[in-house]
Parts: structure tokens; C-alpha cells; sequence
């Protein structure tokens, strides 16, 4: 069963324009009137970790049912419809029933050995670098656990998510090409092998489901922008607005003369990159030493020399 357009799923045709259609927005609507009642609850805002704000205020954060800006009241809802939508996928795909009571007196059937993979990725990730967060994992590397330990539509639970990287990773193992990034062989019908011509398989191809949660509202704002599609065409446009109202503003502050000031020939250039280097002071002449000057083969493909002169006194 494909996702409801308002609910969080990343994977959908580049460049395509995100919109809502009526039936949809007046749904999205009825669930914004239901947690404004939630709000106005006296025992509801009991519940711990609930922020501090004025009802309006988390109401415009929050995007029901499937994010607010405070403890969500749909969450059992949402569990209930994304358990039915994983039963019937696991019927199709064809994997063994695991309910805890499905009636007939079953145990749930899940077994897997130890993931026992060394897992090293970089963090020159686009998605990962689209917001600094501390702490943060890069969402390859969260992948090969996801794909390892779970079958497709199955719910992960994140209760520290920070910018939500478990919630992209769960969302991206349906993506072929992401999956295909790893290192993984991927077959026509979605298994996922370790490496082609091996025979047994390590995971199925296909998106999971996410449950993020965190104390922090901005980490869960900043992880629910992460898996929430957006109008790519709006979202394009309106940073292009702030980024030249921006620039309008304080891109003197980023402009420097070259080569100096004092030169006829002298042109104005933005400064794209500050290079912070540290300085010593010659202990034959006392007199200072910037390390990137002297030390920085720029010549050599900046690499360090082992030795160098002081340029004042050449010791």
C-alpha cells in the first residue's frame, strides 16, 4: 500500500511539485482540530517531556498526525494502520507470519545472527551535511543494520533520533540505488546479497518505518523536515529569496580587494574560504611565524615540510 501523500516518505520522482489534494487537506486539517483538543487537556500536558509553549505556537511546528511539536496522541493510530499495512506486505512477499497472537497458538518467528560487519562511512554525505547536529551518524552506515535486522515494513523506534538520520536510513532501504551505494548486489527481485553470486541473501529491498522521538523539539523539527517531502519547486524558490535578501544585507562582510587595497589593479572578490592557521615565534629571533606561510608546500601539493627557515632571520 503506497504512503499517504502527507505521511513521511522520501522516495518519489525527482523535481516532482508536492501538493495536497482537497480530500487530503481537509483531513490534514480535522487532525489539526483534534490535537488542538488534545492541547486543551489539563492531564495531556502532563506528560513528561511535554515543551514548554503557548497552544498556538506548537500547533504551527506541527504537521499531524504523523509529527508534533509535543507527545503524539495519534501514535497508537499510526501504529495500528503501518502493523496492517506491514501483515499484508509481509503476505506479499511472502514471509512467514510473526504476529505475537495471531490465534493458532504460533511463536513469533525472527531470527538473526549477530551483525558482525566492520561499518566505516564518511560524512561528506550531502543529505548528511543539509544540518550540523552533534552527535550525528551518517545514514549509510545506519542501513546495514536496518537492512540486516528487519524485513520491509517493519517499525524502527529511534528514542534519541537527533536529526533523524535512523528515520532517512529506514526510508532508503527501498531505494535501490542507496541500497546498491553500500556495496550490495541487488537482484530483480529484491534481495539484497552481499556480494554478487552469493547465494543466500541478507535482507529484502524495501523502505521500513520509522518512530522518532527525542527531548529536544528543535532535533525533532530539524528530523521531521529530513523525512517529509516537501514541494521541491517552493521549497527551491523561497531559499532563493532568503539567500539574496541575505546576501543583500551582509555580503560586504564577505568581500575582500585583490590583491591589495593599495593596488591600482585591484579588484573586489568574495571570500569563499578562511584559512585559520597557527603562528610561532622563532626562539633565535623572537619574531613571529605563520605556519600555513612557511611551513605549507604549496607548491607540492600543500604538504607539510619536515624543516623550514624563519623567513626573518633564515634559521
Amino acid at each position: 500500500m503506497p504512503p499517504k501523500p502527507h505521511q513521511p516518505h522520501l522516495i518519489s520522482e525527482p523535481e516532482a511539485e508536492y501538493t495536497l489534494t482537497p480530500e487530503e487537506q481537509a483531513e490534514k486539517e480535522a487532525y489539526v482540530e483534534r490535537l488542538r483538543e488534545y492541547l486543551q487537556d489539563p492531564q495531556f500536558r502532563q506528560t513528561p517531556g511535554f515543551p514548554i509553549g503557548e497552544d498556538e505556537d506548537i500547533l504551527a511546528l506541527s504537521d499531524p498526525p504523523y509529527y508534533t511539536a509535543c507527545p503524539n496522541p495519534f501514535l497508537p493510530e499510526i501504529i495500528t494502520e503501518w502493523q496492517q499495512e506491514r501483515a499484508e506486505l509481509r503476505e506479499k512477499l511472502g514471509l512467514p507470519e510473526d504476529a505475537n497472537d495471531n490465534g493458532n497458538g504460533k511463536q513469533p518467528v525472527y531470527h538473526r545472527e549477530p551483525f558482525a560487519s566492520d561499518v566505516s562511512e564518511g560524512k561528506n554525505n550531502p543529505i548528511y551535511n543539509a544540518h550540523s547536529y552533534h552527535t550525528k551518524v551518517p545514514h549509510p552506515a545506519i542501513m546495514r543494520y536496518i537492512l540486516h535486522y528487519t524485513d520491509p515494513g517493519d517499525i524502527v523506534f529511534d528514542g534519541f533520533c537527533g536529526t533523524g538520520m535512523t528515520g532517512v536510513a529506514a526510508q532508503l532501504c527501498g531505494d535501490r540505488n542507496e541500497v546498491e551505494k553500500l556495496g550490495y548486489f541487488v537482484n530483480s527481485d529484491g534481495l539484497v546479497f552481499e556480494k554478487m553470486g552469493d547465494e543466500e541473501p541478507i535482507a529484502k529491498l524495501g523502505a521500513r518505518k520509522a518512530i522518532l522521538n527525542d527531548l529536544s523539539p528543535a532535533a525533532t523539527f530539524i528530523a521531521y523536515n529530513y523525512n517529509t517531502p516537501v514541494d521541491v519547486i517552493a521549497f527551491e524558490r523561497e531559499a532563493n529569496r532568503i539567500l539574496d535578501e541575505v546576501e543583500e544585507e551582509c555580503a560586504w562582510m564577505y568581500e575582500t580587494w585583490h590583491p591589495h587595497c593599495d593596488d591600482p589593479n585591484r579588484v573586489k572578490g568574495k571570500i569563499r574560504y578562511t584559512v585559520w592557521s597557527d603562528v610561532f615565534v622563532c626562539p633565535q629571533c623572537s619574531q613571529e611565524m605563520i605556519f600555513w606561510d612557511v611551513a605549507v608546500d604549496h607548491e607540492n601539493n600543500h604538504k607539510i615540510r619536515r624543516y623550514w627557515p624563519c623567513p626573518h632571520c633564515e634559521t
